[in-house]
């Protein structure tokens, strides 16, 4: 194996299990269950050391074999689980009927009360969790989760902030986790984003955040953008994607990548005409990954904006959350070879 790519990511965040009815059956008809592990952040570290990147996941989870099955899912991609604390308590699961046709999947969250919901944030060490480190990925999904996990990511940015090193923060907007919660969750989410570097978020989300419901306007688009840098003086790029459904399983997706600096402002990619998905969950950490090795490698914007999107595109192919391709593989997703491997 080659050695790791220069820089090394810690990635904070919940891990989850995933249980699914077999493909065509509603959960009500469901005898047997698919089980696979994942989480927003596990699923960016994961990518990640795919793609020969150092990374590291901090969370926290039950000492039973529900979290040795996460500890053990991580380990098996090559992701340093050195900052996972084992506590008591229960695993955070959610439930996926997988769509078909033109009925829409859904998803049903059973996580209140887990191990990473009620940790204590102050039992986390920032600073030695962030030793050496070149990025932190945080996502809006652990505020909505819980005050303590809020007051955790919190800290960690901050500390990131104080270390110099980056922030990535994606945010991965849970409606309903949030109502849970009696609340809509803007002003947490803007405090969360004025720490971040690199923003994963669109029209809509930067429209709660700023209290400005126009800019969730498709046409807006670029006015979003501009209030967003605007808004947050420490960002330096903001990147998301465009997707179009025709049905479940027919779908078209760009990718744009925005810079603060005024000489490489914007790139675009895309479209890609994706039929017969075979998972779309984790798309958009495929994303986030693909976007953050190029910018640890120095890469171009147009060249960053592509690969981004190739992996998201990639991802819709592997089921599970996990975006288990390799740079190879999704390589050839960009360039559009279709032909076997020999």
């Amino acid at each position: 194996m080659s050695a790791p790519l220069p820089g090394r990511v810690v990635c904070f965040g919940e891990m989850l299990l995933r249980l699914s009815p077999p493909a065509g059956r509603l959960l009500a008809q469901a005898s047997t269950l698919d089980l696979c592990t994942g989480g927003a952040e596990a699923n960016v570290a994961v990518s990640l050391a795919r793609l020969g990147h150092a990374t590291a996941m901090v969370t926290t989870l039950p000492d039973s074999a529900p979290g040795q099955i996460a500890v053990d899912a991580l380990r098996m991609h090559g992701v340093d689980v050195g900052g996972v604390r084992r506590e008591t308590g229960r695993m955070g699961l959610y439930f996926l009927t997988p769509g078909a046709v033109l009925r829409p999947s859904e998803i049903v969250y059973d996580r209140a009360g887990s191990s990473f919901a009620c940790a204590d944030p102050g039992s986390y060490d920032w600073k030695a969790l962030l030793a050496g480190a070149s990025w932190l990925h945080v996502s809006g999904i652990s505020p909505a989760v819980g005050a303590a996990a809020a007051q955790a990511v919190s800290e960690a940015m901050r500390t990131a902030r104080t270390l110099g090193v980056r922030v990535s923060f994606d945010g991965n907007y849970r409606a309903s986790l949030w109502a849970a919660r009696g609340e809509d969750g803007a002003g947490t989410l803007r405090a969360l984003m004025a720490q971040a570097d690199l923003a994963f978020a669109n029209g809509r989300d930067f429209a709660l955040l700023l209290g400005r419901p126009e800019l969730a306007q498709a046409e807006r688009e670029d006015e979003a953008v501009g209030a967003a840098f605007a808004a947050f003086p420490q960002l330096g790029h903001i990147a998301f994607t465009r997707r179009r459904e025709l049905t479940v399983q027919q779908h078209e997706l760009r990718a744009c990548l925005r810079a603060r600096d005024p000489s490489n402002h914007a790139a675009e990619a895309g479209p890609y005409q994706l039929h017969e998905i075979v998972d779309r969950i984790g798309t958009g950490d495929a994303f986030a990954a693909g976007i953050l090795d190029g910018l640890l490698r120095g890469d171009g914007l147009d060249a960053i904006a592509g690969f981004g999107l190739a992996a998201a595109v990639t991802k819709h192919s592997i089921a599970g959350d996990f975006n288990l391709a390799s740079r190879e593989q999704i390589a050839m997703v960009a360039a559009g070879a279709l032909s076997v491997r020999r």
